[in-house]
């Protein structure tokens, strides 16, 4: 029996199709991206101690809805483990500018790093008014974000709010 020229190119003597020489390269990044991608999972979870997962809460409230004289922070561990908290960061958002400032406590106390054993929640109560008074322009920045991270630089938590109205949030 005769075959159409195109398929005696495909075929061989044994009727076994031939693979492209590309395919053979493509199908071994495949498998090397595979095995890589497997060994790196089983890394992070071989080092990740399960046990002592550490996660936080935080939620920001506001004294008014717009514009604020005070905002109060909460933050909740809810994790398994008891944490400790490095001074939280409160960072003022304009589009594509931000200003960020660490507090480390109030009335001129220092209270961070704070141990907080879990299911414990950890209050405190923001004043605006030094931050206005140390630059005008954060009154015009819509966006307030605080994050937190333990001692360790892990991060913990983030939350935002916004402190006056804006056309579009972002």
């Amino acid at each position: 029996m005769k075959y159409p020229t195109a398929l005696m190119v495909l075929l061989t003597p044994t009727g076994i199709p031939l693979i492209d020489n590309n395919l053979h390269w493509m199908i071994l990044l495949a498998g090397v991206l595979v095995f890589a991608l497997v060994r790196s999972l089983i890394g992070k979870i071989k080092y990740t101690n399960w046990s002592k997962k550490q996660k936080a809460r935080v939620e920001i409230g506001k004294s008014r809805l717009y514009y604020p004289e005070y905002i109060t922070l909460t933050i909740t561990n809810t994790g398994r483990s008891d944490i400790d908290i490095d001074r939280p960061m409160l960072v003022f958002d304009n589009w594509w500018l931000k200003r960020k400032f660490r507090i480390s406590g109030i009335e001129g106390r220092t209270i961070y790093p704070l141990y907080l054993e879990k299911r414990k929640s950890h209050t405190l109560n923001i004043d605006l008014s030094p931050f206005y008074g140390y630059d005008r322009k954060l009154k015009s920045y819509p966006k307030i974000n605080i994050i937190i991270y333990n001692v360790n630089g892990k991060y913990l938590g983030k939350h935002s709010v916004f402190l006056r109205k804006t056309f579009f949030k972002f």
